[in-house]
């Protein structure tokens, strides 16, 4: 993995927030709302030979399907991909991710993540996110936040190698676990993470309530560019989620 930097910004004490897609697409989806509300930067591009050769074309200017965006005044940086990589490069992406913000001197790091369900429900239901912390410190967070920590289970890819390498290396890193459709973009779900991440950050405030008026059109983008992506990305087999 290597990260290309565009330009330098101070993120000392700051959040990474980690992007590349899951269940439902809830991690891009939330990744991609985030970037917009709180108008974050694009200050260097993730890449690696494993990527698929893609250019992903916003407002006329073509990026790569690695991106890191980022704020020095919301002192946030968020990772964000529309294409899976494949599921041998889940650890890599994990290092790549904590390295880069262990050298920016960041504090913690959140990585959403969506599990799948079979299960229709109201749309008038509230769901659930549950969180994971590699750290006393980071578990205490999930409670001051309100958000259930969860006790037993299994997470899976990206979300479970960062919660290794966090453990390992003694890093705040929280992830944030909530069922969604799979097979299907699902913004509600990803208006749930949004929801929990703006309890866990005190620097930002979050509306999400236009998450939900524009989740149609932020689908129809991502599907659009997952289905030009899927002659180049490598094969990926099913998850098996706890």
């Amino acid at each position: 993995m290597e990260i290309r930097p565009f330009k330098q910004i101070d993120l000392d004490g700051g959040v990474v927030i980690e992007g590349f897609p899951s269940v439902g697409l809830v991690t891009t989806i939330a990744a991609t709302y985030l970037i917009s509300s709180l108008n974050l930067d694009q200050i260097a591009a993730i890449d690696s030979p494993w990527f698929p050769p893609v250019s992903m074309i916003y407002a006329e200017k073509p990026k790569f399907p690695g991106r890191i965006y980022a704020s020095a005044q919301h002192k946030i940086a968020v990772f964000l991909s529309e294409f899976t990589p494949a599921l041998y490069l889940d650890r890599f992406i994990a290092r790549a991710i904590l390295a880069w913000a262990r050298d920016q001197k960041c504090s913690l790091v959140i990585s959403p993540c969506g599990v799948p369900t079979t299960e229709e429900r109201p749309s008038t239901e509230k769901l659930l996110v549950h969180g994971v912390g590699t750290t006393e410190r980071a578990r205490q967070m999930l409670r001051e936040a309100g958000i259930h920590v969860l006790e037993f289970g299994v997470v899976p890819g990206i979300s479970g190698a960062l919660l290794n390498e966090g453990r390992w290396n003694n890093f705040d890193l929280i992830a944030l676990l909530v069922e969604a459709y799979q097979g299907i973009p699902d913004a509600k779900a990803a208006g749930a993470v949004v929801e929990a991440i703006d309890m866990l950050l005190p620097q930002i405030k979050l509306d999400v309530s236009p998450l939900y008026r524009e989740a149609e059109r932020i689908e129809s983008r991502l599907k659009a560019f997952r289905e030009q992506a899927k002659p180049v990305e490598a094969p990926r087999p099913p998850a098996v989620y706890g």
